[in-house]
Formats: C-alpha cells, sequence, structure tokens
C-alpha cells in the first residue's frame, strides 16, 4: 500500500507534463496571434500591391 501512495506522490509531483501542456498553449497562442496578424496585414499588403500596379500601369 506504501508502494502505491508514493508512486500517486510522485506522479502528482512530476511537473514535466504540466511544463509541456503550458509550452503548447503558448505555442498556440503565438500561432494565433501570427494568423491574425497575417490576415491585418495581408489586406494593406494587397492595397499597396494593386495601387503600385495602378501607378504602374498608367505610366
Amino acid at each position: 500500500m506504501k508502494t502505491i501512495f508514493t508512486a500517486v506522490q510522485a506522479f502528482i509531483a512530476d511537473e514535466d507534463g504540466v511544463t509541456a501542456i503550458e509550452y503548447g498553449l503558448i505555442a498556440a497562442l503565438v500561432g494565433v496571434a501570427m494568423a491574425a496578424t497575417a490576415k491585418a496585414l495581408g489586406a494593406e499588403i494587397n492595397t499597396t500591391f494593386t495601387n503600385v500596379v495602378a501607378k504602374l500601369k498608367g505610366q
């Protein structure tokens, strides 16, 4: 019985899984932020290139 109790305590004290989950959540948050930024900048970049093409065609 003592061995099972010790094993459960060791499992609860082990923080490797928690750290991996935290890193996974951080990576997911960074990915969402990058996707949102790319979408926001994508429209501005598209507008810029459209303006450049229009001015080049006008010359």
